[in-house]
This record gives structure tokens, sequence and C-alpha cells, in this order.
């Protein structure tokens, strides 16, 4: 997270999201938390370490005490900086201690604990060994909605990273696409997402012609035809929260049933918009854009989920899935991104983040969703 995120929010902020975290982890049944380094650190305390290593850096929240970061002390000074710092205390440890030990110490021999996903095998097992006891749900699995919910200077970052690819969609729009090679315009979207304030860019899909109907194409060497629809998806992070925008462009006049094809898939994210209401479920979204996309024969060429959530990666819960009966909440971020994907001939998404308000949804990027014929 970029320093400037960190001073958007105070230790005042950070205290409430691990106190909440706290709680609603006990709510769950569970004796406690321990957060690796990522994102639900970031988010958690504001920091990020400076590196990676097998050394253990571990928050530990559990109800009723004092959130506690275990770090090691070569990266203590890093750890106070944090914006988060004077909300915890720090625990550093030197390579001649057990973290693990120490870590169970705070903790007890027993209990089930979530964890981060993306903690290390190595610590797993390390903590599972100190407390034999133990046993561990992933963070995901036991509190999917941890940081579904975003507070208003959140969604202000959010609608500031879509502001931020819609630029960068009206840039991309006027580059030269015919006789470029997919990868020459996927570096464009890159230098332009930096351009307009992203510190990371997660993907840059540009996907021409047979390639649009493979929707994680990996943009490459095929050169942009004349007659090619282009499917573009890109974002990332900006200030430490994610955007992630798709587009079809036309290179030339589209034939008759390009633009059908593509007039389906606006009015399935339209309906999949419509949808997104405080009580309704996830489900919902995902089952209003696929009947209009059913309804138009080209049901069996909508192969992915209508949507999923983003914040602080740009893929988390909740999803817009059949099956989530989960209710949408005022403050919930996710994308909402139906598509048609004709094997061997082209491919058609249109995606817009939306977030949900006390009455409907706000879409977060606001660039045209009809076809835009580029040159």
């Amino acid at each position: 997270m970029t320093g400037s995120t960190a001073a958007s929010f105070t230790a005042d902020d950070y205290r409430a999201r691990m106190e909440r975290a706290a709680r609603t982890a006990a709510e769950a049944g569970l004796a406690g938390l321990l957060v690796a380094p990522g994102p639900d650190l970031v988010w958690l305390t504001g920091y990020t370490p400076p590196a990676v290593t097998e050394r253990l850096t571990l928050l530990v929240l559990a109800a009723g005490q004092d959130p506690v970061l275990v770090v090691p002390a070569l990266e203590a000074p890093d750890a106070h900086r944090a914006a988060g710092a004077a909300a915890l205390t720090l625990r550093d440890w030197t390579d001649d201690k057990d973290p693990y030990a120490a870590t169970a110490a705070l903790l007890g021999t027993s209990g089930r604990f979530g964890i981060s996903d993306n903690a290390w095998a190595l610590h797993l097992l390390a903590l599972q060994q100190a407390m034999p006891g133990s046993s561990y749900a992933s963070l995901t699995e036991a509190l999917p909605m941890l940081r579904a919910v975003k507070d208003a200077a959140e969604l202000d970052l959010m609608a500031a990273a879509g502001a931020a690819a819609d630029a960068t969609f009206e840039e991309i729009r006027n580059v030269p696409f015919a006789g470029r090679r997919e990868a020459e315009v996927a570096a464009d979207l890159d230098r332009l997402l930096r351009r307009h304030g992203h510190e990371q860019v997660d993907f840059t899909i540009v996907a021409s012609g047979p390639n649009g109907a493979d929707p994680h194409h990996e943009a490459g060497d095929r050169v942009i035809a004349r007659g090619d629809m282009v499917v573009l998806d890109f974002g990332g992070l900006r200030d430490g929260y994610g955007s992630d925008t798709s587009r079809t462009v036309h290179v030339g006049e589209p034939t008759d049933e390009e633009r059908r094809v593509h007039d389906v898939v606006r009015e399935a994210q339209e309906a999949g918009f419509r949808a997104v209401r405080p009580g309704a479920a996830c489900q919902d979204v995902d089952r209003a854009a696929r009947r209009v996309i059913a309804d138009a024969g080209y049901g069996e060429y909508f192969i992915h989920r209508t949507g999923h959530g983003i914040g602080v990666t740009t893929h988390e819960p909740p999803y817009m899935i059949e099956g989530e009966e989960r209710p949408l909440v005022p403050g919930m971020c996710f994308s909402v991104e139906p598509g048609v994907y004709l094997p061997g001939r082209f491919g058609v998404r249109i995606e817009d983040i939306v977030t949900v308000t006390e009455d409907g949804g706000r879409r977060l990027n606001t660039t045209p969703r009809e076809l835009v014929i580029v040159e």
C-alpha cells in the first residue's frame, strides 16, 4: 500500500477494523485470527513488510485481547512506522528465539483459528506443532465478508480507482489498433493506468478476433486486424484499492451479428446492474444478467460468473454466482461483467464495478457501454 493510502486512514480506523475482525471471529466460533503478510494484514494494520521472507510476521487477534503483531526484530522499525502501529502491541523476536512458541504463548495450545489464505505452509505447520490442540480455517472460508463492506473513505478510494480506469479507456480508444500486436496495446494500457495513478497493474487483457472467445486470454503477438472485435479488460490498485473494467471495441465497422451480440451483452449488463439492491441475493445479479443472454440464444456461451468482489485485492468475496444466497449490503463493491464467447470467432464482455447503496446500486465506471469503433 502506498504512503498516500496509509495517510488516508488513522490508527483509530485500524483499531476499529481489528476489533471488528476479532469480534466477528468470536461470533463465528473461532478462538482468534492469525494474519500473515498480504492484503488482510495491510487492511487491518496498514503494514506491509519490506520483504516477505521465511521469518515469521503474524498479527494475532482474539476477542478481549489487545492485538499483537509478532515481527522479526530487524523489521520492527518498519512496523513501528505503520499507520496502525499505535493500535497494536509489537512483539519482536530475534533469530535465536522461537517465534512460534511466542505466538502460542499468546493463544494457548488449543482452539480453532482463522488464518490468512496466503500464510506459508512452513509457518502453519510450525504453529500446529507449537499448539498441538489447534486447528485452522482459511479466512476466506471462515470470514468471507471480513473486507466486503467498505466505509465512506474506502468507497472514495474505490471511486477514484474506477475513474482512473475510465480515463485509461478514454485514451486507449484513440490509439491505433489495426496493424499492432495485442501486446503493444496491452503495454499502452499498463502505461496509462500508471499515468492515472495506479501503483500496481494486475492485468491488461487485449483479446482480438478469435482470441476474444477466451475470457482470460493473455495478450500476445497476434496482429489486430480491421474487422476484429477486441475485448479489453484491465485493472489494478490505485492507492491500495482496486479497479477492474471491461469494454469491447471493434476495429472498423462491425457486422450485424457482432452488433447484435454486443447489444445482448450490454442489455445483460444493464439487467445485472438493475438487480443490485440491499437484501437481494448475490445470485440474483447473476440470474438477471444470465437470463437476458439465455433468452437471446447465447446461454451456453456465457461461461463464467457474473461478478466478483473487489477492494484491496481485485478478486475477493462476494461472488455473483448461482447458489450464492448471501444478501447484498450497502457498501459492498463487486463487478457486473457478463459475456458471450463464440469459439473460433469473437467474444464480448462489458464490466463495471458497482457498489450497493441504500436503495440500489451505483456504478463506479461510467465510460460508454455502447460498441466503440476504433481504428
